[in-house]
């Protein structure tokens, strides 16, 4: 009876196998190559791979050989005939997303590794290889406009920079009451993303303080729908944060996304491209653009104003007597928010040394001395990886709001913005 049963079993194996589309076919053997190559760049560089859950097996045999780039280059090149040849053209969209993002993100590892060996390239050469996008540049003039929109809001001696650090002095969050108020953000923001997406039961995360790190946060996904949030505490936290790192890293944000990749494509349609994150890859502006976008979908701008004012500010011991002014500084100062890509693009570009770009962030992006310099380390280390945020929070937004995910209808916001986290889009496809 055994023997019958083996035999059963392996001929229903053998005649699904028979069953799958030649180009599934195709794209799962490409696939894994493209999984095997990212485990191979993580070698020569330790950001490269942001997350990993696949087969234990590989990241083991990944961990054994250190692959020359020279190889892992040949490799991935050859890979790109072989996924042409996956004729998917009267297939699903689905589908076809998947070979266009296999394509992209292959095209991305190329292009990482010929970094790694040596190449150089401009700022935004480098973007719109590594993450298949561009972002809009600006001259001072426009930070200067919005600047001068502050001066009445702030008024007193010194420097703009200098007089909205110290307003932004009353509104630091106490160390021992950090704990508490991020907690009760990301309840919210889970709250409120669980009555519009279906998660797992099982989903959960924790978080970590850490220090000494060039970012403000981090969420590092484990697979099984579980993240590691850490909380970058060098520099003060202001009251206003908590809800936009609660949104970004955890609900609607980061964990949600690889939750829905991980149940979605990799889970449902054993897509196995997706138990891997490369973090240099044009997925990371999908990544932080619904991440920066999230916060939108989950609140409007008063709603997230009461939330901050009755809930966060007692919880900080922060008066509230003059919230109203600090939420107006905040629209304005997010006027700002391509300052620091502007800053990156000229600093890469050799066109400002260190000094100029620490010097050139405090007068146009409003950043006390300490942040511009944290900034800096930012830029240093991932580079053009910075056009994700601002640029990529503008493709998502314009992308969901012409499929009529508007402020004015959230309902179908949320449904475009859970269709966008569980699909293989690409930002040229947004």
């Amino acid at each position: 009876m055994r023997l019958v049963a083996l035999v059963l079993f392996l001929t229903q194996i053998a005649f699904a196998a028979e069953q799958e589309p030649e180009h599934s076919t195709i794209m799962n053997s490409v696939a894994e190559s493209y999984v095997k190559l990212v485990l191979a760049v993580g070698r020569h560089d330790k950001d490269y791979v942001d997350a990993y859950f696949g087969p234990p097996e590989w990241r083991k045999e990944a961990e054994k050989t250190l692959i020359p780039l020279a190889q892992i280059q040949s490799d991935a090149s050859q890979l790109l005939p072989r996924l042409q040849k996956a004729d998917v053209s009267e297939t699903d969209e689905m589908t076809r997303l998947r070979k266009e993002f296999l394509r992209k993100q292959i095209e991305s590892l190329i292009a990482r590794v010929e970094i790694l060996a040596g190449k150089r390239m401009s700022f935004d050469e480098e973007s719109e290889a590594l993450y298949d996008a561009v972002a809009p540049s600006f001259s001072d003039d426009h930070f200067k406009s919005v600047s001068k929109n502050l001066e009445s809001l702030l008024p007193g001696e010194g420097s703009l920079t200098d007089r909205y650090d110290d307003f932004r002095k009353g509104f630091v969050i106490p160390k021992e009451k950090l704990d508490a108020v991020f907690k009760a953000a990301i309840e919210e923001c889970r709250n409120r993303t669980r009555r519009h997406i279906q998660l797992p039961q099982e989903e959960s995360f924790e978080i970590e303080y850490v220090t000494g790190e060039s970012w403000g946060a981090y969420n590092w996904y484990k697979g099984n729908s579980h993240s590691l949030i850490q909380i970058n505490t060098d520099l003060p936290i202001y009251i206003d944060q908590p809800l936009g790192l609660a949104s970004h890293e955890g609900y609607p944000g980061h964990h949600v996304y690889n939750v829905l990749l991980e149940k979605e494509l990799l889970r449902k349609r054993n897509w196995i491209e997706f138990s891997v994150y490369p973090l240099f890859s044009p997925e990371s502006l999908i990544a932080e653009g619904s991440a920066d976008f999230g916060i939108e979908v989950l609140f409007s701008e008063r709603d997230r104003e009461s939330f901050e004012r009755n809930v966060l500010f007692p919880l900080a011991g922060i008066p509230g007597k003059d919230a109203e002014r600090y939420f107006r500084i905040r629209t304005l100062v997010k006027q700002l928010r391509y300052a620091g890509l502007e800053a990156c693009r000229r600093y890469l570009d050799g066109r400002m040394t260190k000094e100029q770009t620490i010097a050139w962030l405090q007068e146009n992006a409003l950043s006390p001395q300490k942040h511009a310099e944290k900034r800096l380390r930012f830029f240093e280390q991932y580079r053009s990886y910075i056009i994700n945020y601002s640029y990529g929070e503008d493709l998502v937004s314009r992308y969901i709001e012409s499929r009529g995910g508007t402020a004015e209808n959230p309902q179908q916001r949320w449904i475009e913005f859970e269709r966008l986290l569980a699909s293989p889009r690409l930002p040229s496809g947004l």
